[in-house]
């Protein structure tokens, strides 16, 4: 089942199209990377799908039923990049204010403050007024500020800026614990090694157009070039090394970089080397990373705009 549903959206300010016809879904507990260069959409998208700007085109569906803003906002969280925290309220007071806007009565977000801030160790900080905090501090509580509720849908926009790998590495381990338990996750982000390492689906966009989606792992398959890393117990001689079935990329002390040859297998390369007698120590394909995928398909969209 899918969380949310986005039918051919389209967002325009004068004559400049910020979303332009994007259709695209979100299954229940998935980590889904909105992506894409500045400028591309993303926080048009964010904005419609948070009930801030309404589109001009289309509709949105938030589990199950079409969108309604007044009634599904309870049970969405968002995190912005442009942090949203009072700099003169002090942390508990902040986040108390923030639990019983989203719904939740004193008692039980008095009770998830409790958790949260022994589980974060930021029982400390309950008393400082949120200017007194470093950005990585602050980032911390606006983290636990957009969580408290427990929301169906999160939606986090560089959630990592400002944090230490170690505070990094907490909130990442509650992003899996959270998609685990159900909570849906929208993930985005400039950095493509976290998009890789935390997301499970993604859609890219660029100049209000959707150019890309669908899993990780499936992406990276689409966009392989049938590159193989092999290395090798002894270095060949150049006869050992002429085949049609590749062609050789890059060679480094007896470990090369390998490009399959049209018509040719995967099992070429192997049985080329083992017929000429050449024991295979190591043998990877190499996939494409996000970012590789990334930079490729935007410019590709730049150059026929």
């Amino acid at each position: 089942m899918n969380v949310l549903d986005l039918q051919h959206l389209k967002k325009h300010y004068a004559t400049h199209k910020a979303v332009d016809d994007i259709s695209f879904s979100i299954p229940k507990g998935s980590i889904f990377g909105l992506l894409g260069p500045n400028g591309a959409g993303k926080t048009t998208l964010l904005r419609m799908i948070t009930g801030i700007f309404y589109p001009d085109a289309g509709e949105i569906f938030f589990d199950g039923k079409r969108f309604d803003p007044t009634q599904d906002i309870q049970s969405i969280g968002y995190m912005p990049e442009e942090r949203g925290l009072y700099k003169k309220m002090k942390v508990g007071e902040q986040v108390l204010y923030l639990a019983q806007l989203k719904g939740l009565s004193k008692k039980d977000a008095l009770d998830k403050i409790d958790y949260w801030f022994n589980k974060f160790e930021i029982t400390s900080w309950s008393n400082k007024k949120i200017e007194e905090l470093s950005k990585g501090m602050q980032q911390k509580v606006q983290f636990i500020s957009t969580i408290m509720h427990h929301p169906k849908l999160l939606i986090l926009d560089e959630p990592f800026s400002g944090l230490d790998p170690i505070n990094s590495q907490l909130i990442q381990d509650e992003i899996f614990e959270m998609a685990k338990n159900g909570t849906t996750i929208i993930f985005s982000t400039h950095r493509m090694e976290q998009v890789e390492e935390i997301c499970d689906h993604i859609v890219l966009v660029n100049k209000g157009r959707k150019i890309l989606d669908g899993p990780v792992k499936q992406i990276k398959q689409d966009f392989k070039q049938h590159l193989f890393r092999i290395g090798l117990e002894t270095q060949p001689n150049p006869a050992q090394m002429a085949t049609h079935h590749f062609t050789i990329i890059q060679n480094h002390d007896k470990a090369y970089t390998v490009k399959l040859n049209e018509f040719s297998q995967t099992n070429d390369i192997l049985s080329h080397f083992i017929h000429h007698g050449i024991q295979v120590n190591f043998f990877k394909e190499i996939l494409p990373t996000i970012n590789e995928v990334f930079i490729s398909q935007v410019k590709m969209t730049d150059m026929a705009n």
